[in-house]
């Protein structure tokens, strides 16, 4: 059962969609689209691709975005292991900046462990 924070954060997230969508133009509704088929599996698992995503994530600083990119992972079954490489790869492409995001990452990590 996942606890309260991922909870909280799955709800808002998609209360938050919701409202978009309801005043969203076709153009913003392609890019759900293109967003949800991108990360399918294809020549690269979805896994993978969850990881590139996180990654990306962490070097932009999104902190929505890493959750929900750590969520993807946990349910494509990556490791914690793979995690802490990605967020290396992560903290050197984007610098010490990434270090607080980081942070909070791990915490949700540990959250989705539970």
């Amino acid at each position: 059962m996942p606890s309260k924070k991922v909870e909280e954060f799955n709800s808002e997230r998609n209360r938050l969609n919701d409202l978009v969508l309801k005043y969203s133009d076709k153009e913003i509704k392609r890019f759900f689209s293109l967003d949800q088929q991108v990360y399918r599996d294809d020549a690269l698992p979805a896994g993978t691709k969850e990881m590139l995503g996180l990654v990306a994530s962490l070097v932009l600083r999104c902190d929505d975005c890493i959750k929900y990119h750590l969520e993807k992972c946990h349910e494509n079954k990556i490791t914690t292991a793979e995690i802490e490489e990605v967020f290396s790869v992560g903290l050197i492409v984007g610098g010490s900046i990434t270090i607080p995001h980081i942070r909070r990452a791990f915490e949700f990590w540990e959250e989705l462990l539970k």
